[in-house]
């Protein structure tokens, strides 16, 4: 935990990462390993995420799986074998990897049980985080380090007393990939305040073209929400639709958005996978130099092969 968070009170502690997918989009790569584990450049996705939530001083992390996620649990525990080996070894830098995965956050776990649904699989963190408001971070979404976004969501929350929601503007012809949202203009031009949500709109029947992306700030009052929620779209619990009837002015606070524009990876669609895999690695302290080199080197005689065919 960084010297700011550690020397501020924090309205905001807890962050509960859902991991129960079946990562089926990745298949066979996901047959018998998590997709949340699937690597960018030398770390696992989920590591990259539990990781962001300890930078904005939210040491305390609750991550959802479901069947076969024991591979999660391994990653986050120590490993005194390997350790001491590496002791023996003298590998420091090694040494100092393998330790941060396991020393990054207080991580717990809790199984979903039933797949049904992201706002299903939030409602089951009720037990851990009781009557605080809390964030949520999906696993599929990674937020570049340089571009923080949490800190400035547990502000707006403080502030206002309100559910916060990460949006991200989109082409109208990618709207109907996400749940969007209907807002109104604040004084702010990266905060609004949301009046609906609607999930995965036709690019017609779209609001706007402001995406819900995977960060959460929700207030306590979510769960009683989602306990009173029908199935919706795809016959699953969506957080979505209890999202939207807060926004309705249903529950006891207001909702808002703070609108992203840093840098975002969405690793659980294969192609933006392997752009996530390039653009963080030409950025790797050890490795950035040699792969920015075989990039420029690709380039050019990916032209010369597009130019003569």
């Amino acid at each position: 935990m960084t010297e700011k968070h550690a020397t501020q009170s924090r309205s905001v502690t807890k962050a509960v990462v859902p991991a129960a997918g079946l990562g089926t989009r990745f298949l066979p790569a996901t047959k018998a390993m998590p997709k949340e584990m699937l690597p960018i450049v030398d770390k696992p996705a989920i590591q990259y995420v539990v990781e962001e939530a300890a930078s904005a001083g939210l040491g305390d992390v609750l991550i959802i799986t479901g069947r076969n996620k024991d591979n999660l649990l391994n990653h986050f525990d120590s490993v005194p074998e390997l350790e001491y080996s590496l002791e023996r070894k003298g590998d420091e830098g090694k040494l100092d990897k393998v330790r941060e995965s396991s020393e990054v956050a207080e991580v717990h776990f809790l199984r979903q049980g039933q797949p049904l649904g992201l706002g299903h699989a939030v409602g089951r963190a009720r037990c851990h985080v009781g009557d605080e408001s809390f964030a949520v971070l999906l696993g599929d979404d990674l937020i570049d380090p340089r571009d923080p976004l949490l800190d400035r969501m547990i502000a707006e929350h403080d502030a206002r007393g309100a559910t916060v929601i990460a949006l991200m503007e989109v082409p109208r012809e990618s709207v109907h990939l996400y749940g969007c949202a209907s807002v109104e203009e604040t004084d702010d031009p990266d905060v609004v305040r949301i009046t609906g949500l609607v999930e995965k709109p036709s690019a017609e029947e779209a609001p706007s073209n402001l995406a819900i992306i995977g960060r959460y700030v929700l207030r306590p009052e979510i769960f009683d929400v989602i306990d009173e929620l029908p199935p919706g779209r795809g016959g699953e619990i969506q957080l979505t639709d209890g999202l939207n009837h807060l926004a309705e002015g249903k529950g006891e606070g207001p909702v808002y958005g703070v609108v992203f524009r840093g840098r975002r990876y969405d690793t659980g669609d294969r192609a933006d996978w392997i752009k996530a895999n390039v653009l963080l690695g030409v950025d790797h302290d050890e490795l950035g130099e040699e792969i920015s080199d075989w990039i420029v080197d690709f380039a050019d005689r990916l032209r010369e092969q597009r130019s003569e065919g």
